[in-house]
């Protein structure tokens, strides 16, 4: 009986030591889309009033993780049902990041009017919640926490079905401990991140009320260096977009991955952003040709 009960925990260390390695080796595959999800989640709670920031992110918390709760044994069953269907989706999920990259790049490239207005009337909206005591802040709260678990949705199917494909070989049991585990890490490191992204403003101006001089100088360095680390994370999210997505599309056209397996990493890195622009020009191309079709009709 006891070394029956020694080699169960022994087999129990095992699994969760393959759990670890592999859910390493998911999350380094998956980091790419973490910092366009920080990015777009630090975004989408900005403008809530500053004493609603933390209520915000924790609702936004929950919404993900609910995603997380449905997406996962979503992704289990049908990679059960059809490994094809699996592949399909995650070069679908590696088109979208890369449609979604050029999207951004182009809108910074070539900005359209009405869109614009788009963007201006969207930040007088903002504007209008934070300083008219007569808005309904309860009601302009409830739709950025929508928008943000919206947008959560997509990345988290993105981050899953990335993942589910560094498993797609190994036991049911193993795939459904890294996928909760991964999940589990995305959510609560990207909206703790969130969380002090978000505050780092309000630990500025704390700092910066401090008769210490030192206190003052890291105050005015956390006000300055806030946007900045706001753009650099949008930045760093958008090359992102292109480099785990061209390496989802490169991976699933042989010839490509075929070349970017004899290349030196870097080299291989750079293929892969390569195909990422190349296919986030062309489904842009298409989409707008698209829009343009049913506008004209």
């Amino acid at each position: 009986m006891p070394s029956g009960l020694l080699t169960l925990l022994d087999d129990i260390a095992t699994l969760l030591d393959d759990v670890a390695t592999m859910t390493k080796v998911a999350a380094k595959q998956t980091s790419g889309v973490l910092g366009d999800d920080l990015a777009l989640n630090a975004e989408q709670v900005t403008g809530v009033q500053s004493a609603r920031e933390l209520p915000v992110v924790w609702a936004v918390f929950k919404g993900s993780a609910l995603n997380k709760v449905i997406l996962v044994p979503a992704a289990l069953v049908i990679s059960a049902v059809s490994t094809t269907l699996m592949t399909a989706l995650l070069m679908a999920g590696g088109a979208f990041l890369c449609f979604e990259g050029f999207e951004k790049v182009a809108h910074r490239l070539m900005p359209h009017k009405a869109e614009d207005a788009e963007d201006e009337a969207h930040r007088q909206g903002h504007l209008k919640a934070v300083l008219d005591p007569a808005a309904d802040v309860v009601a302009f709260e409830r739709e950025r926490v929508k928008g943000a678990i919206r947008t959560d949705l997509i990345l988290s199917a993105e981050i899953i079905v990335i993942s589910l494909n560094t498993v797609i070989s190994e036991p049911l049991l193993r795939q459904a401990l890294v996928l909760t585990a991964i999940s589990a890490l995305m959510t609560v490191g990207v909206y703790g991140l969130v969380a002090v992204i978000v505050k780092l403003d309000d630990l500025g101006l704390a700092l910066n009320r401090q008769a210490s001089a030192a206190a003052k100088a890291l105050g005015k360095g956390l006000l300055l260096g806030a946007p900045l680390l706001m753009k650099g994370l949008s930045v760093a999210g958008t090359v992102a977009l292109f480099l785990v997505g061209g390496g989802i599309l490169a991976h699933g056209i042989p010839p490509i991955h075929h070349v970017v397996e004899q290349q030196p990493a870097v080299l291989g890195a750079l293929i892969n952003g390569g195909v990422g622009v190349i296919a986030g020009a062309l489904l842009l191309a298409v989409v707008t040709l698209v829009k343009r079709l049913r506008a004209q009709a």
